[in-house]
């Protein structure tokens, strides 16, 4: 049984725009699972879907076995990254990161507890009362994740995370955020237009575009056999080579001449 399943799941937004399209997808426990496609194709609105932020017009969604298709966020108990982290100006590191187990009604002493491990994982013990808007954006970036992990979450969901940060503490937050979610043995779906990102960080991704899924698989699957050409283009890193196939079409391998004759592949 998988984890975590999306089974025919429909959005609209008023009566022309169709956002996700009958989309299915499992994702298995432990599973760090990416959402990749350009702007628009549905794979935030999908994450929002799991996250119980919109609810699907059709289909339906479970998880560990239950049906939480109309089940409200704060009952799900999953943690969210969002892109511009969402942090509350007003409160220092302590009060962001203990948000969420406050609201939870948590003991004090479990909420120091579990504020102090939290920021020790993501390497910034002692932080507590800086004031968030003193801290850079990668400082940033740890305190909403610190906060995402600290309820001890059943599934962590990111949504692009990483796109405001420069390129080199990307590069390097990436294999941190890999290294925090493996050791916490977590769940995790991650939603990026970055098909480097996806690579790096993803064991499975589906690539997304206009609402629907058009190909799932790890990432040296995806790279090695794109199962269509916009797949292949959207990667960008696969040589499409224009041929004419010079043996019979039910045969799994066989031999193509290229468009301009010059060369003959066999495969």
């Amino acid at each position: 049984m998988p984890f975590l399943s999306l089974q025919k799941i429909s959005k609209r937004y008023g009566e022309s725009t169709t956002a996700v399209a009958d989309l299915s997808l499992d994702i298995e426990r432990k599973e760090f699972f990416g959402l990749l496609g350009p702007s628009g194709c549905g794979k935030t609105t999908t994450l929002r879907m799991i996250a119980g932020l919109e609810t699907p017009d059709r289909g339906r969604i479970e998880f560990d076995g239950r049906d939480i298709t109309e089940l409200s966020p704060e009952r799900r108990g999953f943690g969210m990254v969002f892109q511009n982290y969402a942090l509350f100006p007003h409160l220092n590191v302590f009060e962001n990161v203990a948000f969420g187990l406050r609201a939870r009604k948590r003991p004090k002493a479990e909420i120091a507890e579990r504020v102090a491990n939290a920021l020790a994982l993501v390497q910034l013990p002692g932080f507590e009362r800086r004031p968030v808007t003193e801290l850079s954006g990668g400082q940033q970036q740890r305190v909403a994740i610190a906060r995402a992990i600290s309820i001890e979450p059943a599934l962590l969901l990111f949504d692009e995370p990483l796109s405001n940060l420069d390129v080199a503490l990307r590069e390097e937050t990436r294999g941190e955020l890999r290294e925090l979610v493996t050791k916490l043995e977590l769940t995790a779906v991650y939603v990026t237009h970055d098909q480097e990102e996806a690579f790096a960080l993803c064991d499975r991704i589906s690539v997304m575009s206009e609402g629907r899924t058009l190909q799932t698989g790890a990432p040296r699957e995806l790279y090695e056999s794109p199962a269509l050409t916009s797949v292949a283009r959207f990667l960008g890193r696969n040589n499409l080579i224009i041929a004419r196939r010079l043996t019979s079409s039910d045969e799994p391998t066989g031999r193509f001449k290229t468009i301009d004759g010059e060369h003959t592949l066999t495969v």
